[in-house]
C-alpha cells in the first residue's frame, strides 16, 4: 500500500486548490471513490478470465445561492491532470448553477471531521489466486468470480474536512453445481484469506452437493418450520434498507416497521439489529462528511430504538441527523446472536425446510411488512432431523412481524460475514454480520 500515500497526497492538494478558488458564498464537497483491483473469473474449476482493474473517480459538487449541481471526472493522481480536470470542473458548475431551482431542503458542509483509516490486509499474492482455490474443487464444476485489492475513498469540502479509507479486502463468490443442475452457493471473504476456513467452506458445499443428487421433493404450499441460513438471513435483513430503517420512509408513511414506530407492533425481544462500524469494513463518514457513532442500536429487544437520519431529512422534518448516508440504508449491519447452537440446528428443526438461499425479493404488501421471493440453492427437507431430500424451488410471502416476532423461536449462537460482492460502478464495500435462525410456521405459496 505504499503508494496509497502518494494519492492521499494528491487529493488533498486537489481538495486545497478548489479551497482557494471557490468564492465566498459558494460551498464545494468533493469526493473519492477508487480501486485497484484483481479479478479472475473460474468456470468448471479452470480459470476463464483474470485481469487487473486500476480506476478512480472524483464527483464535485459546487453549492450557491441553495443550490447544487455535480460533476465526476476521472482520478488519476497525477496532480496536474486532476486539478486541470477539477478546475474545468468548477467552471462549468457555476454557469449551471443559476439556471437550477433552488432546493429548500439543501444541507451545507459543516463541521471540522478529519480522519484517516488505512487497513491493511494479507491477501493472496495474484499468481497465487488459482492454486489455492481450485486445489480443492479439480473434480467439480465450480463457477465463481474473485475480486481483491485496495479499495478506496476520500471526501474534502469547503469547510476544511478531509476524510480517507483504504482497505485491503477480497471475495469470492461461487457455486458448485451437481450432475442433475442443481448447485451449492457460498461465499469468502475478508482482509485475510485463511485457507483452513475456506477448505471447511468447500468441505461443507461437498456434503451438500451429495445430497443434492437424492431424488427431488415437491412440497405443497403451506407453513413450515424453517431453519435460514446466515446467507438467507442477510437477504432478508437488507430488505429493511429499502422502506425500512429510513427517517424519510417513515415520515413519508413508506416504512415497513412504522407500525413499530407507532408502537402498535413489536418484534421478537429475541431480535436485536445495531450498525456496527467498529470492524473498520466501511467508512464511518458519509457524503457530507459527516461521521457516524461506531454503533448505533437500531432494533433492541424487538423494539425500534432509532432509525437511520441524514442530515436533509433532519432539515425536513426537524430531527436530529446521526449520520445516516443520503439513501438512509444500512451501511455495516449486525444482527445479535441468540442461544441455537450449530450442532443442535437440524435437531431443534425436527420436521421442515433447511433454507441455504433466497433469491427474488421484494416487497408484497411494505405497511404490514410482507415479504414475497424464492427458495433457491441447496434447500432442503429435514424429517426428525436429518436431511432427507432436496426441494423444488417454492415461493414464500410472509410478514417480518411474523418470522422476526411471534414465530421467531431462536438465533444460532454463532455469526457469519455474508459480504456485499456487487462490482457495478466499482467494488461495494462491507457486508451483513449475522446468525442463522429458527422459524415456525413460516409461509410458502407456490
Amino acid at each position: 500500500m505504499e503508494d496509497l500515500s502518494v494519492l492521499e497526497s494528491s487529493f488533498n492538494q486537489l481538495a486545497e486548490i478548489l479551497l482557494s478558488q471557490k468564492h465566498e458564498s459558494e460551498e464545494f464537497t468533493v469526493k473519492l471513490s477508487s480501486e485497484r483491483s484483481q479479478f479472475t473469473r473460474f468456470n468448471n474449476a479452470k480459470v476463464r478470465q483474470t485481469g487487473i482493474v486500476a480506476d478512480g473517480e472524483i464527483q464535485l459538487t459546487l453549492m450557491h445561492n441553495q443550490r447544487s449541481a455535480f460533476r465526476s471526472f476521472p482520478f488519476t493522481g497525477n496532480h496536474d491532470i486532476d486539478c486541470q480536470e477539477a478546475q474545468k470542473a468548477f467552471l462549468e458548475l457555476r454557469e449551471e448553477i443559476p439556471l437550477l431551482p433552488k432546493d429548500p431542503y439543501l444541507v451545507l458542509p459543516s463541521g471540522n471531521n478529519i480522519s484517516s483509516e488505512v487497513h491493511n490486509g494479507k491477501l493472496l499474492p495474484n499468481e497465487d489466486i488459482p492454486i489455492k482455490l481450485l486445489k480443492e474443487v479439480t473434480e467439480l464444476d465450480f463457477t465463481g468470480i474473485y475480486s481483491g485489492g485496495v479499495v478506496i475513498k476520500g471526501y474534502g469540502d469547503s469547510c476544511g474536512q478531509k476524510h480517507w479509507f483504504a482497505t485491503d479486502t477480497f471475495t469470492l463468490d461461487y457455486s458448485i453445481f451437481s450432475k442433475s443442475g442443481q448447485a451449492v452457493k457460498g461465499f469468502f471473504a475478508g482482509s485475510e484469506c485463511h485457507q483452513e476456513a475456506y477448505l471447511a467452506k468447500i468441505s461443507e458445499a461437498k456434503k451438500q452437493l451429495k445430497l443434492l443428487e437424492n431424488p427431488v421433493k415437491q412440497l405443497p404450499k403451506g407453513n413450515y418450520r424453517t431453519y435460514f441460513s446466515p446467507e438467507a438471513v442477510a437477504d432478508l435483513l437488507m430488505m429493511l434498507s429499502w422502506g425500512g430503517v429510513s427517517e424519510a420512509d417513515l415520515q413519508q408513511g413508506n416504512s415497513s416497521l412504522a407500525s413499530i414506530w407507532r408502537q402498535e407492533k413489536q418484534l421478537s425481544p429475541k431480535f436485536n439489529l445495531k450498525e456496527n462500524f467498529q470492524r473498520g469494513l466501511v467508512p464511518r463518514f458519509n457524503q457530507l462528511g459527516e461521521m457516524a457513532a461506531l454503533e448505533l442500536p437500531i432494533i433492541e429487544k424487538g423494539n425500534l430504538l432509532n432509525t437511520l437520519v441524514n442530515s436533509r431529512t433532519a432539515k425536513e422534518y426537524q430531527k436530529i441527523a446521526n449520520g445516516a448516508n443520503s439513501s438512509e440504508t444500512l451501511r455495516a449491519p449486525e444482527i445479535i446472536c441468540g442461544n441455537l447452537k450449530k450442532e443442535e440446528i437440524l435437531s431443534s428443526l425436527d420436521t421442515g425446510l433447511y433454507v441455504s438461499n433466497l433469491h427474488y425479493l421484494n416487497w408484497s404488501d411494505r405497511p404490514t411488512g410482507r415479504i414475497t421471493g424464492m427458495t433457491r440453492y441447496a434447500c432442503f427437507w429435514v424429517e426428525k432431523g436429518e436431511i432427507v431430500a432436496p426441494i423444488e424451488n417454492l415461493r414464500f410471502d410472509d410478514s417480518l412481524y411474523r418470522f422476526w416476532g411471534d414465530n421467531l423461536i431462536d438465533f444460532t449462537d454463532f455469526q457469519e460475514f455474508i459480504p456485499e460482492v456487487g462490482t457495478y460502478e466499482g467494488r461495494q464495500l462491507g457486508g451483513n454480520m449475522v446468525p442463522g435462525m429458527l422459524v415456525k410456521d413460516f409461509t410458502y405459496t407456490l
